[in-house]
C-alpha cells in the first residue's frame, strides 16, 4: 500500500490526531510540513480550499477534514479497529469527536491556545488576557462535560481505544503547558488518569511536537 503523506504544522493537535492514528495502525507515513502563516498561500489552498490542516494524501487520493481522514484510515487500515461495533458506543465516539471540533477547539482551544502559545511564540503577538478570561467559562463547561462523558470508563467509547480518544488527547494535551490546565483539569481525576493513559501510549509518544518537528525537518 502506498505511503501516507500528511500535510500539517508540527504541534497541531488535529495533525497529531492523524499521525497518532497512523501510529496505532502501524502504517508508514511522511510529514509534509506546512509553515505557520502559509495556510492561505496559493500552494496550500490548492490542497485545502478553506486553508486549514491537516491534509492527507494516499496515492492519488487527497482528503481534508480530520474526522474524515480518521474514518478513512480506520477503513483502509482495518486492524486494529478504532470504531466500536456496538451502535451506542460508536455514537458516543462520534459525539465526543463532535465535542472536540465544535466546543473544545472552537471558542476554547483556538482562543486560549492561540493567545498563550501560537500568537506569542509563532507570530510575535501579545497575549490578550481579556480574550482568555472570556473563553474560560466555555472551557470549564467543555472539560466538565468531557469528564461526565468519560465517567468511569477507560476510554471515551468504552473499554477500548477509539478514534474519539485519538482526537481528544492531542487537543487536551495542548492545554497541559498552560496556566489554565489546573483550573480546568484539577477537578477531574478520571479525566486526568485518561490523559496520562493516552500519553503513555507509543502512538502519542511518537507524535510529540519535538518528534514531529524532527520528521518535518527530515522531509
Amino acid at each position: 500500500m502506498p505511503i501516507f503523506l500528511v500535510h500539517s504544522i508540527p504541534g497541531s493537535p488535529f495533525g497529531r490526531a492523524v499521525l497518532a492514528t497512523l501510529e496505532e495502525k502501524g502504517a508508514s507515513y511522511r510529514v509534509a510540513p506546512v509553515a505557520p502563516g502559509t495556510l492561505k498561500s496559493e500552494a496550500h489552498l490548492a490542497r485545502h480550499p478553506f486553508g486549514r490542516i491537516p491534509v492527507l494524501e494516499h496515492d492519488d487520493f487527497r482528503l481534508y477534514e480530520t474526522q474524515a481522514i480518521l474514518r478513512y484510515l480506520d477503513r483502509v487500515l482495518p486492524t486494529p479497529t478504532l470504531t466500536p461495533s456496538d451502535p451506542r458506543a460508536a455514537a458516543r465516539m462520534d459525539q465526543a469527536m463532535g465535542v472536540n471540533d465544535w466546543y473544545l477547539f472552537q471558542g476554547v482551544g483556538n482562543v486560549i491556545g492561540f493567545q498563550r502559545l501560537v500568537g506569542p511564540m509563532l507570530l510575535g503577538l501579545p497575549t490578550d488576557e481579556a480574550a482568555i478570561a472570556e473563553a474560560m467559562p466555555r472551557a470549564k463547561t467543555v472539560f466538565d462535560e468531557l469528564a461526565r462523558l468519560l465517567g468511569a470508563q477507560s476510554f471515551f467509547a468504552g473499554e477500548a481505544l477509539s478514534l474519539a480518544d485519538l482526537t481528544l488527547a492531542p487537543q487536551i494535551d495542548f492545554f497541559a503547558r498552560l496556566p489554565e490546565w489546573e483550573p480546568l483539569m484539577g477537578p477531574h481525576k478520571k479525566l486526568q488518569e485518561w490523559h496520562a493513559r493516552l500519553l503513555a501510549r507509543p502512538s502519542l509518544q511518537a507524535t510529540t511536537l519535538e518528534k514531529v518537528s524532527a520528521m518535518a525537518q527530515a522531509a
